[in-house]
């Protein structure tokens, strides 16, 4: 028995002596492993810094420009939304207007880059000036005396305005072009909120101040139907001008090409590319692979990677872009909603915000601020600690000039007051020069479910607005009384600063918006141009202000970006260089005209759902008192 017991013992001895070697031989090689791949790490980011941002171009390489998502000033979010976006998998992507710009503006001085492609398939558009600037782009590069081919496999009118400035535009043979016009159609509640036993309570000033119309009617008021035809027949016309001088056609064959579409395409037996062709929208039809195989003929095969010889744009860019040190103008992005607090990149805090523009008011370096304004406004509180500090900057002697982008409008204009220059494209959407609020209340539904409310206040004022019960009568004067002391400010500022009468300024006013050559026109702005435009004329005060009729050597432009970490800055960088640029700064409200593909039950849920979160936000105010300068003005479906 005890043998046998020794024996067993043994042989649970060996195996577990061989158990602790085979964990030995692991752990040793674990270390082994440890340490080779921290090696590699650090040669790794040794890479990243000294030799990935170079890109060594061959002669004759295509500049592969996919643009994929909505073009914007500043991608909203930081990189903790990125972040959570791509584990939630809804990460959305967005092209910053600059970057778009600013790498045709190196790719035309490259001696390696003979032609632009420029795949379109995942471009999901933006404001039309944004368009109208990234088209600019487009024609300066063709103007060095190369091309740019456009391809998608089919063209919404979006894609397509940027697609008719390139050189040659192609499409899939079974593809074409969509244009189909402007304009919106907006929900209206107010029989919803009836039979719910809810009352919106709109206090506003402006009859044309029609953001908090869709709560208190059931149908658009003539006052906004007048409004938003005037602008968006304006736009319009700027649309197809645009296209028609780019593609060389007729003045007015767009319109007229849609009016009698439905014949024409029944003429061509339903082939939309091949209409698109006879109206002299598209150059040709091709496959993609077809089309790499040309190229490939045209500028040389890459072995490697058994394709056309190509650099990626964003790649590129990362390689070109140098890094501004010394006097430069500072260049301030206010885009999205305003709001009172902190905000991150893509939405405007009035202290975030303010905070960029003082540490540039701040620096020594920064010789003038350029203000880029792509906003429909929101908070007055937010709105005027920004109009605030740029005040402060301006009278300490440093120029400002606002660049208004697609939208600057209502709280977007009134942070533009403070500044030696505003400039507007003609296609830019602004003024919407009124104040409203909105307190919505639901006695009618507490009612119908047999909730009643009581409770003991001090005085009237601490349950005066109870959205459980009716506005108290006391509430709805001090809210009005607010309202049209903020106007009152509102359009006083307009008349100092823009040196017209009050009357005249409350005429423009009311709420109204207008395009930018219309603004021009009235005097609301100082003159029509691009954000190059508003730098050079930043450049020109600059000159002036030391004396000299022209600088020696031409100021450089600088982003004032957010605050971000050295671990954030760094996660950035090597993000990018994995073909993941996680930008720097809610989405710019997008110039779209289609309705894409959702069915109607989708559609409305999304429609509704935007204008209940827009809703519950003003619910969500702590001062009961605050007011909104806000416009609901974007040109969408």
């Amino acid at each position: 028995m005890n043998a046998a017991f020794l024996k067993i013992k043994n042989f649970f001895s060996l195996i577990n002596r061989g158990i602790l070697k085979v964990s030995d031989w692991m752990f040793q090689s674990f270390r082994v492993a440890l340490v080779f791949g921290v090696v590699l790490y650090a040669v790794g980011i040794g890479w990243l810094f000294f030799y990935s941002d170079k890109v060594s171009l061959d002669d004759h390489t295509v500049l592969v420009m996919d643009l994929k998502g909505v073009l914007v000033e500043e991608s909203p979010g930081g990189l903790r939304d990125k972040v959570i976006g791509e584990i939630q998998g809804n990460a959305s992507d967005t092209v910053r207007l600059r970057d778009v710009v600013m790498t045709f503006e190196l790719a035309a001085k490259d001696k390696h880059i003979d032609k632009v492609l420029l795949k379109l398939d995942d471009f999901q558009g933006g404001g039309l000036v944004s368009l109208r600037e990234a088209a600019s782009a487009i024609e300066k590069f063709k103007a060095s005396g190369k091309q740019v081919v456009a391809w998608s496999a089919v063209y919404d009118q979006r894609q397509y305005y940027l697609a008719a400035h390139a050189t040659q535009v192609l499409s899939h043979p079974m593809g074409g072009v969509l244009i189909e016009g402007l304009g919106r159609s907006r929900n209206y509640y107010k029989d919803a909120l009836d039979k719910l036993g809810i009352k919106a309570n709109l206090i506003r000033v402006g009859q044309f101040k029609s953001a908090g119309e869709p709560f208190v009617l059931n149908a658009p008021s003539q006052q906004a139907l007048k409004a938003e035809a005037h602008v968006y027949d304006a736009l319009w016309s700027l649309y197809t001008g645009g296209v028609e001088k780019a593609r060389n056609l007729p003045s007015g064959s767009i319109v007229q090409n849609l009016n009698k579409l439905p014949d024409a395409l029944i003429s061509a037996k339903g082939n939309a590319a091949q209409l698109a062709l006879d109206w002299k929208w598209l150059d040709g039809v091709q496959t993609f692979e077809s089309l790499r195989e040309t190229l490939m003929k045209d500028v040389g095969k890459d072995e490697d990677i058994e394709s056309f010889r190509q650099v990626s744009w964003k790649d590129y860019l990362i390689s070109e872009v140098k890094k501004v040190k010394g006097d430069h103008i500072a260049i301030v992005v206010a885009e999205g909603e305003i709001g009172d607090g902190r905000a991150p990149a893509g939405k405007i805090g009035g202290i975030s915000t303010s905070e960029r523009i003082r540490k540039a008011a701040e620096d020594k370096n920064v010789k003038a601020i350029v203000l880029r304004v792509n906003s429909p406004g929101g908070s007055v509180l937010g709105s005027e600690l920004i109009r605030d500090q740029l005040q402060i900057a301006k009278d300490k002697g440093k120029p400002i000039v606002v660049s208004m982008a697609n939208l600057a409008a209502s709280g977007g204009y009134w942070i533009s007051m403070a500044s030696d220059l505003i400039i507007a494209d003609p296609a830019t959407i602004t003024g919407s020069i009124g104040v409203f609020a909105m307190l919505p209340t639901g006695e009618g539904l507490m009612s119908k479910i047999g909730v009643n409310t009581g409770g003991y206040q001090t005085s009237w004022l601490a349950g005066a607005y109870d959205p459980r019960k009716a506005l108290d009568p006391r509430m709805q004067s001090l809210v009005q009384s607010s309202i049209e002391h903020i106007y009152s400010d509102f359009i006083g500022k307009v008349s100092q600063t823009r040196k017209l009468e009050l009357a005249k300024v409350d005429d423009l006013a009311q709420g109204r918006i207008w395009t930018g050559a219309q603004a021009a026109d009235h005097k609301l702005i100082d003159r029509l141009g691009s954000f190059s435009d508003a730098v050079e004329e930043a450049r020109a005060l600059v000159s002036k202000l030391d004396g000299a009729k022209s600088s020696d050597k031409e100021l450089p432009i600088k982003y004032v970006g957010p605050k971000t970490s050295s671990l954030e800055r760094f996660a950035q960088k090597f993000m990018g260089q994995m073909g993941w640029i996680a930008s720097d700064s809610m989405t710019v409200p997008s110039w779209r005209v289609l309705s894409g593909h959702s069915g109607p039950d989708v559609l409305l849920l999304n429609t509704l759902g935007q204008d209940l979160m827009w809703l519950q936000a003003v619910i969500e105010k702590k001062r009961p008192f605050g007011a909104v300068a806000h416009c609901l003005c974007n040109v969408s479906p």
